[in-house]
């Protein structure tokens, strides 16, 4: 066998491509030859939404896009069998739609535990479960979960966020041993990536640029993760090369999570 990724002739599903991971996932996706019906929140004709599109058509792909809100199910159903009409089937989901809601277990909100397990949970599986009978057709159907590398380690005030998303491990591996052989489920959990929301983050710095610097510096390989890998994982995972990976959750976190803590304590 020749070593690509080629994903012609198949279609995928991505939620929350309007920014983010979820762009990044979708002009990869779309490189590799894959067909993509995509979701987000924005309208159609937003900068960002429009730039995707453009993207993706100019390199000769293929991209729909529907706006809508996945934590409101008949939206979800009618995007669901929209694109998979469109599309003439569905082999991949990229189930990546999400949002950080950083609280605190003392002073987390009831709303905002609700609106956290709710979009950053309950939605991938209700977005897995409407994809089920395509991906089940398809024979070689594959579910990817955009999880976070806070489900194995976080900070402070990072809950209940981080409760969903380890959440998610346990779906991932759930959806993998009873949908399988037709379908597998694999998770995904970035470590910090180079997105519009991270910069803005940074810009609440006096120094943005030094904050970015001491950022790269806490990783072990000096650089913070960008949509594009995340989305070449994507494509890899769903390729021929992936079909042995099931039931897992990938970190991606440039090693951060191999440091026991930032600085050796000398006695």
């Amino acid at each position: 066998m020749t070593l690509q990724i080629d994903l012609k002739g198949k279609r995928a599903l991505v939620s929350g491509v309007s920014s983010g991971i979820g762009g990044g996932v979708a002009r990869m996706l779309a490189q590799a030859g894959c067909a993509v019906a995509g979701c987000g929140l924005d309208p159609a004709d937003s900068p960002e939404v429009r730039d995707l599109i453009d993207t993706v058509e100019n390199g000769g792909g293929r991209m729909l896009y529907s706006a809508l809100d996945l934590t409101k199910a008949g939206e979800v159903d009618r995007w669901v069998e929209t694109a998979a009409q469109a599309l003439g089937g569905i082999d991949i989901v990229v189930s990546n739609a999400g949002r950080n809601v950083f609280e605190g277990v003392e002073s987390c909100r009831e709303e905002a535990w609700d609106e956290c397990l709710n979009l950053n949970l309950a939605s991938h599986w209700r977005l897995a479960r409407l994809t089920y009978p395509y991906l089940k057709r398809s024979k070689s159907g594959i579910i990817i979960v955009m999880s976070s590398n806070h489900a194995f380690y976080t900070l402070p005030g990072c809950f209940p966020y981080n409760v969903a998303k380890a959440g998610l491990v346990a779906m991932v591996q759930s959806l993998a041993i009873e949908w399988g052989p037709d379908i597998r489920a694999v998770g995904i959990a970035p470590g910090f990536i180079e997105t519009a929301a991270g910069q803005a983050w940074f810009n609440t710095f006096p120094d943005p640029a030094a904050e970015l610097a001491r950022t790269k510096a806490s990783h072990p390989v000096n650089k913070i993760g960008s949509v594009e890998e995340i989305g070449a994982m994507c494509a890899f995972l769903a390729s021929d090369w992936g079909q042995f990976i099931s039931g897992t959750t990938l970190l991606i976190d440039g090693g951060r999570s191999a440091l026991m803590q930032d600085r050796v304590f000398d006695g």
